[in-house]
This record gives C-alpha cells, sequence and structure tokens, in this order.
C-alpha cells in the first residue's frame, strides 16, 4: 500500500551542474553527496540527482512529481530565473489549489503545488 511520497528521482547529464543549479533552486545543500547519486531533503522528501542516463531519454517527462510550495506563482517565478523553462503556467485547478510546471536545464519537468487544503499532519 503506498505511503506517500518519499523520493523524486531526476536523472541528470551533468551531475556537478545539476547539484549547483538545485541548490539554488532548493535553497539548501544536499545531504548526500557523492558520484554517484545527490540527495536534497525538502520538507521531509527526497529530491535525488542520478548520473546514470542508461536508457534514459532527456525531457521524456513521464513522471509528474509536484513540490509543495506557499506562493505557486513566486515559486515558478523563481525557477524561471534559475535557468528553468515554462512547461506549463500557473493556473488555478478549483478550490485555490495552484500548478504549474518547469522543465529543469537537464530535460526533467518539475511540478509545483500550492494548495492550502493540505497539511503535513493530514498526510500521516
Amino acid at each position: 500500500m503506498f505511503q506517500g511520497l518519499r523520493t523524486v528521482v531526476y536523472h541528470v547529464n551533468d551531475l556537478d551542474r545539476a547539484k549547483a543549479w538545485y541548490s539554488l533552486a532548493l535553497g539548501i545543500e544536499p545531504y548526500f553527496d557523492q558520484p554517484f547519486y545527490v540527495g536534497f531533503n525538502v520538507g521531509g522528501y527526497e529530491l535525488g540527482l542520478d548520473p546514470d542516463m542508461t536508457g534514459i531519454t532527456i525531457g521524456s517527462g513521464g513522471v509528474g512529481a509536484y513540490w509543495g510550495v506557499s506562493d505557486c506563482e513566486a515559486a515558478f517565478n523563481r525557477l524561471l530565473e534559475l535557468g528553468a523553462l515554462a512547461h506549463s503556467p500557473v493556473r488555478d485547478v478549483g478550490e485555490g489549489i495552484r500548478v504549474a510546471t518547469v522543465a529543469d536545464p537537464f530535460g526533467n519537468v518539475i511540478g509545483v503545488i500550492e494548495n492550502p487544503h493540505f497539511s503535513i499532519l493530514s498526510a500521516k
């Protein structure tokens, strides 16, 4: 049975550059930093960077992971300022929930979601 999001792994073709970009984008340094994997703790969830590109097509966008933010518009704009490309603009999907996606400089699609109804306590 699923218990909730634990880890999202993005494949990157330049681990050092990706580590620097994600450190800026997230405002934190990785807690795990090895040549084969870099991991960030983002609000109790893991965002991982994997340099193994075996069988990976850059920008395939097959996974849709949305990271919680307090202000979707601000988060979207900040990612664009850091070099991401707009994938889908900020939009209200109902009941005050707003979502957007960007493509990081490595071809991965990153979603951000502002959900005033979500609580870390209710997710446990």
